[in-house]
């Protein structure tokens, strides 16, 4: 039987803690967890780390999908049991039975139904995870890797940079820049600022003028904090400076970009959503680089959407985080010239898989460069030794 002819015959979602797809859900002494300038530092009860006011509180979401053949897709995203509900309640109806080939129908479908309790955020989520669960299975009914389905490689390996505390750790370990999560926002005052700046300028005495750095700001800032920020980071030779707003705030973002020296980039996005959402942040933001995430924006079929009207801006498209399922992407644009690589060790010293310890087959980078091989799909299956817990459609 040809693809063609093959069907998706079931739909599972499982929620899981710890790790995987809600990255931020770990202990207390990871760095990802530990004081970093947030939208709640401002009130001191959830100032000190990022758990305390429930970054990790929705859980990772995981969903397969198994065709008539016998084949199972996954995908990855955060948003738990809320998201997992929304796939067995709702969009189950718009993948089981259908051709799996038919992953745009199936995607305009869930987006269409759900438009007017979503767009963003959780649903947003689930529509993303199933996506990428079709993608994964559609790549290994017909035996190709993802990259091969969306256009082929337009480079043999990728560049990588390292998102963590340490960036200096990131050179010996062959990355090609690192990205510093800010720890002090406007709470913090002029103290807080010159506090940044030092340790931004003892990170470059660390690494070199050579060597990448760049600003993670997490939605912390307003605009006259990171105006100053960038204008004294820049004279330390950071790229650029990242997701200083609420994401909605595109006036703010506009105002930033009017008034960054040409030596220094704004970025954003990786909390945006859909092809609508980051026509704003290039439109009328005018943002240097977007930043989507794979399992946030909408999957891969809405990725490809952003990223094609970005070549028409003449912007570069670096997903954030998301690991496998991104690099597929970026192996494929010559307007995604490298990815990030979010370092999920505990002390940001040793490179392991992003979605540890969810997926057996991930690839991660060595001395900084991410190679794929011709696995299908995206080349990876859920681990056995996964503690999930499995959601059921209400009766």
């Amino acid at each position: 039987m040809g693809v063609t002819g093959r069907k998706i015959k079931a739909i599972r979602a499982y929620v899981v803690g710890g790790g995987g797809g809600d990255y931020h859900d770990q202990e207390q002494e990871h760095w990802i967890v530990n004081q970093i300038a947030t939208p709640m530092s401002i009130y001191p009860e959830y100032k000190q780390t990022r758990t305390s006011f429930g970054i990790n509180a929705l859980k990772t979401l995981v969903v397969e999908v198994e065709s008539d053949s016998g084949e199972i897709g996954v995908g990855i995203s955060t948003g738990g049991y809320p998201a997992a509900w929304i796939v067995m309640n709702h969009l189950d109806r718009f993948i089981v039975e259908q051709p799996v080939e038919n992953v745009e129908k199936m995607w305009d479908q869930m987006y269409r139904s759900t438009m007017y309790y979503g767009r963003k955020g959780v649903v947003m989520n689930a529509i993303s995870a199933v996506d990428l669960a079709l993608w994964d299975l559609l790549g290994k009914v017909r035996q190709e890797p993802v990259y091969a389905m969306i256009g082929g490689r337009v480079r043999d390996e990728i560049s990588c940079y390292a998102t963590g505390p340490r960036p200096d750790l990131a050179k010996e370990m062959g990355f090609i820049g690192g990205k510093l999560p800010l720890v002090y926002g406007p709470a913090d005052g002029e103290e807080g600022l010159r506090k940044n700046i030092e340790q931004a300028a003892e990170m470059r005495e660390r690494v070199g003028d050579d060597f990448w750095l760049m600003w993670d700001c997490w939605m912390a800032l307003d605009l006259p904090y990171a105006q100053k920020l960038m204008e004294k980071s820049s004279e330390l030779g950071f790229r650029w400076i990242e997701e200083c707003f609420n994401p909605d705030d595109y006036w703010a973002y506009r105002d930033l970009k009017k008034r960054a020296p040409n030596n220094m980039m704004v970025t954003g996005g990786e909390h945006e959503a859909t092809r609508y959402g980051f026509r704003m942040l290039m439109e009328f933001s005018d943002l240097d680089i977007i930043q989507p995430d794979v399992g946030w924006c909408g999957g891969l079929t809405e990725l490809i959407k952003i990223g094609n009207l970005a070549e028409s801006y003449g912007k570069y498209v670096i997903p954030h985080g998301s690991g496998v399922y991104s690099y597929h992407y970026v192996i494929t644009k010559t307007n995604s010239p490298f990815a990030e690589y979010l370092v999920m060790s505990p002390n940001a010293d040793k490179v392991v898989p992003q979605y540890y310890p969810l997926l057996e087959g991930e690839i991660i980078p060595e001395n900084g460069k991410v190679k794929l091989d011709d696995r299908p799909g995206f080349g990876v299956t859920l681990s056995k030794d996964a503690n999930l817990t499995q959601v059921f459609k209400d009766k």
